[in-house]
């Protein structure tokens, strides 16, 4: 028996729309050691880390593609991450251009700076920012 073409056709777009669920639905490793956030915490240059005591009290901070997290270790190995920092909103595709961490007495500072993808120099969105406690910054 022959189906007639617009049922040949909702079949091949309903078997489309269904290869895309995985995007969808993000599925998380089951072992915590293997998550995006765990592999990105140990591969972290030294100088984007900050492990410490800041505004009394104790505090892992890393830099990451532009954007500061505050860092705590769960039961496991694994890591979560919370945004402290990141720079304004700009309404076209950037990349990370320069990232840093300066520490000194009592005074943390970062710099961020993305850029316009098709741009040249830096930067359409960032700054220096300082902070005393790791959740407060301020834009020099």
């Amino acid at each position: 028996m022959k189906l007639p073409h617009h049922w040949t056709l909702c079949a091949l777009l309903a078997t489309g729309s269904l290869s895309g669920c995985d995007l969808l639905f993000e599925s998380k490793p089951s072992d915590p050691l293997l998550s995006k956030e765990a592999i990105a915490t140990r591969a972290a240059p030294q100088e984007l880390i900050f492990e410490g005591q800041l505004g009394g009290e104790s505090m892992f901070l890393l830099v990451h593609d532009c954007e500061v997290y505050r860092v705590d270790r769960r039961e496991g190995g694994g890591v979560q991450w919370t945004s402290v920092l990141a720079p304004e909103f700009y309404p076209f595709w950037t990349v990370c251009q320069r990232q840093s961490l300066t520490i000194q007495p009592k005074l943390l500072t970062v710099t961020l700076g993305r850029q316009a993808v098709g741009a040249g120099g830096c930067c359409a969105s960032g700054g220096t920012y300082t902070s005393v406690d790791g959740r407060n910054w301020k834009k020099r």
